[in-house]
């Protein structure tokens, strides 16, 4: 399984314009080698290196096994976005307060359907994931306030 972006390569830097210092809005993502008999997909965005201890910028589930792109900007239909540190579910980019963060793109292949609340953390979907992971594959991207 792969993840990545048109954006920004695998350990390289995230443009501005997807974080708080630009339009704030999510990258092209593309996922490919999903297994085939997956039953949807999750996505968590998050940084390992805030000063409070992993901040979650992003949680999507119940993604469509059969999405290979995810538009800039845009969650894949039927997906559920959930809560993030910010207080509010969607996409918020990386905002460090200082020097350069890590943020991971991470996409899990399920062999279930998850069916959260829309108030569900990330804690919760690690909770509800765990023994229903197919595959699961990453991509980091940096960041450094201007």
């Amino acid at each position: 399984m792969e993840i990545k972006s048109s954006a920004f390569e695998n350990n390289k830097f995230i443009p501005s314009l997807y974080t708080c210092d630009g339009k704030n809005i999510s990258p092209y993502l593309t996922i490919s080698n999903v297994p085939e008999d997956a039953r949807s997909m999750v996505l968590i965005v998050d940084d390992p290196d805030a000063p409070m201890g992993t901040w979650v910028h992003w949680t999507v589930w119940d993604i469509s096994p059969d999405v290979r792109k995810i538009p800039e900007g845009s969650c894949p239909p039927g997906a559920i976005e959930g809560v993030t540190n910010f207080g509010k579910p969607g996409y918020g980019g990386p905002c460090p307060p200082s020097g350069v963060h890590r943020y991971f793109f991470k996409v899990y292949a399920l062999d279930t359907v998850l069916k959260l609340e829309i108030s569900a953390k990330s804690a919760d979907i690690k909770k509800a994931m765990k023994n229903h992971i197919l595959n699961q594959a990453q991509l980091v991207g940096l960041y450094r306030r201007k």
